[in-house]
């Protein structure tokens, strides 16, 4: 922890940190008060209903990854990646004051717009910032600083969905505040990237083709020609595929299984993001500085197990007439503890599962491709959660299967793919990373 809390104020590390933690905090306050003011009315929306148009804002921020994550890694590699995110955090800065705009004029098209550039954003910002990481970081602090990345990011989610509800609540139908609040993360975000250090070209003489479709296949296919590499982005796929397969039912899942109102929402995302950023940070205090796969086990162990508890757990909850707040929920009896200790559980398995794969993507990688490796890798993460979503609504809106089947079914996939993950995995990595250097 000692040494975690050194790289955090280290000048190679921290300007970086906060960088990518206010892109975060940006994307997930302005994708929540879009929800929110769709959800509630507060503009006027008379084109469609308010599922498809949650629906459509989810698709808009997800289809730069596939469209644009090939070309992003081909510039992170060609170019310099300091100048690089301060040219992008220069961007937020205008995509954010388009969304102002939109929020001060009540048009619903400004507001996606700026979605899908929030979008782009993203796309073009992933691979600079995992990428960099290996030329910021010394080779036994690469988990330290993926396990504190991963902290970063839950804690970004999780304070932008209650900034943005705590934002859109007091202001009521102004949303000015909304306007600043987005507008003075952008520019702290731009501020800490001014401190990022001046960073090596891995492939200057890379000559960028803005075939986008092509550009994705050969980024895939050279993905698919490192064994060791495909293998890890599989594994990091699954995470997102199994992440948005619990995080899109806890509404439904508070609504319908708990009977409790929207606050006993936000506390269920809260444990969830609160578990995921405490197992980053275990995972390196247990599994040691050394890139290695010791932990990755114990995280898929935990991510089966603890399944089955909470789907046990939501089964034993007894029905109840009026809708239960947070303080009822801690009030009620053992079997709600049950459900909040399996949504903690699962966070922290999340976080030691994630956490060694993230740093054995960056270690494995080869230098003059590392930030097109981070972009196939957006790649599947976008496939993963469109594929994790596709089985939900099968299971739950065309089978009409209980929630708890899901979760069941999803853990039951899960420990067999870990298991073969592992099994093809553990040779694979007998062989040093910098051998896998140019």
């Amino acid at each position: 922890m000692e040494k975690q809390q050194n790289l955090l104020l280290s000048r190679r590390f921290l300007p970086m940190f906060l960088t990518q933690f206010f892109g975060a905090l940006n994307d997930n306050v302005y994708k929540q008060a879009l929800l929110l003011v769709i959800t509630y009315g507060l503009i006027q929306h008379a084109s469609a209903n308010v599922s498809t148009l949650n629906n459509l804002a989810a698709l808009l921020f997800i289809l730069p990854y596939f469209v644009f994550s090939a070309t992003a890694g081909q510039i992170a590699d060609k170019y310099e990646r300091s100048s690089l995110v301060r040219i992008i955090k220069t961007i937020e800065i205008v995509i954010m004051l388009v969304a102002s705009l939109g929020f001060m004029t009540h048009q619903l098209w400004l507001l996606l717009l700026a979605l899908f550039g929030m979008g782009i954003h993203s796309t073009f910002f992933g691979p600079i910032k995992y990428a960099i990481l290996p030329d910021i970081l010394k080779p036994n602090e690469l988990m330290s600083g993926n396990a504190l990345f991963q902290t970063g990011t839950s804690l970004a989610i999780l304070f932008g969905m209650i900034l943005a509800g705590s934002i859109i609540s007091i202001s009521h139908d102004s949303l000015i505040w909304m306007c600043v609040t987005v507008l003075v993360i952008a520019v702290l975000g731009y501020i800490a990237s001014r401190f990022i250090l001046e960073q090596p070209r891995s492939a200057s003489n890379l000559v960028i083709d803005w075939n986008f479709f092509r550009t994705s296949w050969q980024t895939i296919q050279y993905a698919k020609s490192i064994p060791v590499i495909f293998l890890i982005l599989l594994g990091n796929s699954w995470y997102w595929f199994y992440g948005a397969s619990y995080l899109t039912q806890i509404p439904e899942l508070t609504h319908h299984y708990l009977n409790a109102s929207e606050n006993v929402v936000s506390l269920l995302l809260t444990f969830f993001s609160v578990g995921i950023g405490v197992g980053s940070l275990l995972c390196r205090k247990i599994g040691g500085s050394d890139v290695n796969i010791k932990m990755v086990p114990i995280g898929a162990i935990g991510l089966t197990l603890f399944a089955f508890y909470l789907a046990w757990g939501m089964a034993v909850v007894p029905n109840h007439k009026s809708p239960l707040g947070i303080a009822d929920m801690f009030q009620s009896g053992m079997v709600y503890y049950h459900v909040m200790l399996a949504i903690i559980l699962l966070g922290i398995s999340g976080g030691f599962y994630i956490v060694p794969l993230y740093a054995l993507m960056q270690a494995y990688s080869p230098r003059s491709h590392r930030a097109r490796i981070i972009a196939a890798n957006n790649i599947f993460n976008a496939i993963f959660m469109v594929a994790s979503a596709l089985f939900s609504i099968v299971l739950l809106s065309v089978l009409n299967i209980p929630m708890q089947w899901l979760f069941c079914a999803t853990a039951i996939f899960s420990a067999f793919f870990c298991l073969w993950l592992l099994r093809k995995l553990k040779p694979l990595l007998n062989t040093t990373p910098n051998a896998l250097e140019d």
